[in-house]
């Protein structure tokens, strides 16, 4: 329970890796405030969290939007009297050759994935000054690495994991420490919303092929993300945390 009297809020944490942030969060005592812009997500979220017996709320929020940001820590805030951890997992991406790319998608891309997380520090911080604490941005390897067309998404990470290192130093006035997280292939069919739900399709090749011997799942992310925002991991900002079962590190030669 090292978040007992702590107040989470995270974005995108109505499924996937989010949702699993938030129930990881709320077990470890927190009050969680979870932030998505898909309304029937969010209140399935929300009833199963309050189910376990998690003080949560639920606020409907598009991260691109300034008006929406500073709503919802305004509403954090009245629900719970406070903000400690921020966690900007929201995100989206677009597949598309370079040269078919509405830039408009490009540019919808980067403001969820990168201006929304300017946009929860500018709103957030705010409040966690007096007390500091932590935030936590969900990157990717592919701040790293790319499969073909995916220009839009690994530029938003790699501009999220330089975003990191630039708050780490300008927040640590106020004690606020910030790190990021890079998942790696991680298998979020079981976290969606009920209605989009469908079997994993995973076969023994896809495990094989990473050094851990299996595809992640998003409790390996929220495992990540609680060390990083734990107030005992203090003396750790500005760091990046690879949790992609050893892949980025895997040579690969042809046969």
């Amino acid at each position: 329970m090292q978040f007992l009297g702590k107040v989470a809020v995270v974005t995108g944490g109505a499924q996937g890796i989010g949702k699993a942030v938030c129930q990881a969060f709320g077990r470890a005592g927190a009050s969680v405030v979870i932030a998505d812009c898909d309304e029937e997500a969010g209140a399935e979220t929300l009833e199963e969290l309050r189910a376990e017996g998690i003080a949560t709320a639920y606020f409907q929020t598009d991260v691109a939007e300034p008006g929406d940001v500073e709503a919802l820590f305004a509403k954090a805030v009245a629900a719970f009297g406070g903000v400690d951890v921020i966690v900007n997992n929201a995100g989206i991406g677009a597949t598309v050759p370079v040269e078919e790319l509405d830039i408009a998608v490009f540019d919808r891309v980067i403001a969820v994935n990168l201006r929304g997380a300017v946009l929860t520090a500018k709103y957030g911080v705010p409040h966690m000054k007096r007390s500091g604490g932590a935030i936590v941005n969900i990157v990717s390897t592919r701040a790293f690495m790319s499969e073909p067309n995916t220009e839009s998404y690994s530029a938003s990470k790699g501009g999220l994991l330089a975003l990191t290192h630039a708050l780490a130093i300008s927040l640590s006035r106020y004690r606020i420490r910030v790190n990021a997280v890079s998942p790696g292939w991680i298998d979020t069919t079981g976290w969606k919303k009920r209605s989009a739900r469908r079997p994993a399709k995973l076969t023994k090749e896809d495990h094989e092929q990473h050094p851990a011997g299996r595809v992640g799942v998003p409790e390996d992310v929220a495992r990540a993300v609680l060390f990083l925002a734990d107030p005992a991991s203090e003396f750790i900002t500005g760091a990046n945390l690879i949790v992609d079962g050893g892949m980025t590190v895997k040579m690969i030669y042809a046969e």
